[in-house]
């Protein structure tokens, strides 16, 4: 079969790379598309199984630092396009191991840039698109100016109440730079390298910055899937601080539809940020999670409250993000589709429905499979 384009997605066995690797599988038939992951704890191809043998989709298993076999795999299947997702993305995880995050992010962005660069220089660029996902924390942090807020339950569709519920700035596409955790600055620098790569060379690129993700297929050491799984197994839930920290929070199919979307419509060299005009004090997070949780189970809403644990706070913690995406609005007529109420209510409904895909994850059953299959990870 002729394909009309090749588009390679790096990091599509992890979470939001899942949800883009079938949105476009089953979207667009006249596509191939290459999910090209290195299987870290992260990935997994369980998350997969319902399009892993669609005739337009292939896996390749390779590190993005890799920059030989980056190149031939641009080279050999006819890359056009590449989504790039595959990053280290666990601030924890940055803070204790920051070269492995300055490795990644940055190094395999670079080599990435190169390999791509490599092939397409020589064909002019024509048809051909490097679209780079990064993060809201590139920016820092900002003021909260609105310290009690509004208490939930509220409604989020783009509610302007909510969206000022914490502070009255917020993250603007132009915004200086001033990440604070070492991940936040691998991302910034990898950013920082993809507009480079435009500016020196002509590559057509896209950055864009998206907030907190939630939502099925997220890996158990982010809040809302450990959490539920915690509370599913009455263990303690542990918030950093005293909770008072903000995020704006996407559901994470919203975000992958914004990808599509940019993409296909984006204007090349232009940054779109993507939020959900959603802020939330990560105390109300935790219990919202408790009452529906519970709920679900069959138990007394909010029994499960005494499990709310405080522990010390994160190094260098960021109090609030919030993200301006009225850009994105504005030029591309996107915005969220779920009001946060119905997304987390389906979200803590799946992982309940698919414990033993949480399961095999917290224990690390899948990794055995990968080890078995690819000889080691």
């Amino acid at each position: 079969m002729k394909f009309m384009r090749t588009i390679m997605i790096t990091g599509g066995a992890g979470f939001i790379g899942s949800h883009v690797v079938r949105r476009f599988v089953r979207n667009y038939p006249d596509y191939r598309i290459i999910n090209l992951d290195k299987l870290t704890y992260a990935g997994n191809l369980a998350n997969l199984k319902d399009v892993e043998d669609c005739p337009n989709y292939k896996f390749v298993k390779a590190d993005i630092c890799d920059f030989d076999k980056l190149l031939s795999v641009i080279r050999d299947e006819k890359v056009d396009g590449i989504i790039h997702l595959a990053a280290e993305s666990h601030v924890d995880r940055s803070i204790k191991d920051p070269f492995t995050f300055a490795r990644t992010n940055v190094m395999g962005t670079l080599s990435l840039l190169q390999a791509a660069k490599a092939v397409w220089e020589p064909l002019g660029y024509k048809n051909c698109l490097f679209y780079h996902i990064s993060t809201d924390e590139v920016y820092g942090a900002l003021e909260l100016t609105h310290p009690e807020g509004i208490e939930p339950p509220f409604s989020t569709k783009a509610s302007s109440e909510q969206h000022k519920a914490y502070g009255d700035k917020f993250f603007t596409e132009d915004l200086k730079y001033m990440p604070h955790s070492p991940y936040s600055a691998s991302k910034a620098s990898s950013d920082h390298f993809v507009r480079a790569f435009h500016d020196t060379y002509g590559m057509p690129v896209i950055v864009t910055n998206c907030s907190n993700n939630y939502g099925p297929y997220q890996f158990p050491e982010k809040l809302i899937p450990l959490f539920v799984n915690n509370i599913r197994h009455r263990k303690p839930l542990p918030v950093y601080g005293r909770g008072e920290n903000v995020r704006d929070w996407l559901y994470v199919e919203d975000h992958a539809r914004a990808i599509d979307l940019i993409f296909h419509k984006g204007e090349v060299a232009e940054t779109y940020n993507i939020g959900g005009f959603n802020e939330w004090k990560n105390i109300d997070i935790v219990k919202t999670l408790i009452r529906v949780t519970d709920r679900l189970l069959g138990r007394a809403e909010g029994e499960d409250m005494d499990l709310i644990t405080y522990v010390t706070d994160r190094a260098g913690h960021d109090l609030r993000y919030a993200i301006d995406s009225s850009k994105l609005q504005r030029e591309l007529g996107w915005e969220p589709s779920l009001q946060f109420e119905e997304g987390i209510e389906k979200t803590v409904k799946w992982y309940l429905e698919n414990g033993e895909w949480l399961d095999q994850v917290t224990s690390g059953e899948y990794l055995k499979y990968y080890e078995n299959m690819y000889g080691g990870r």
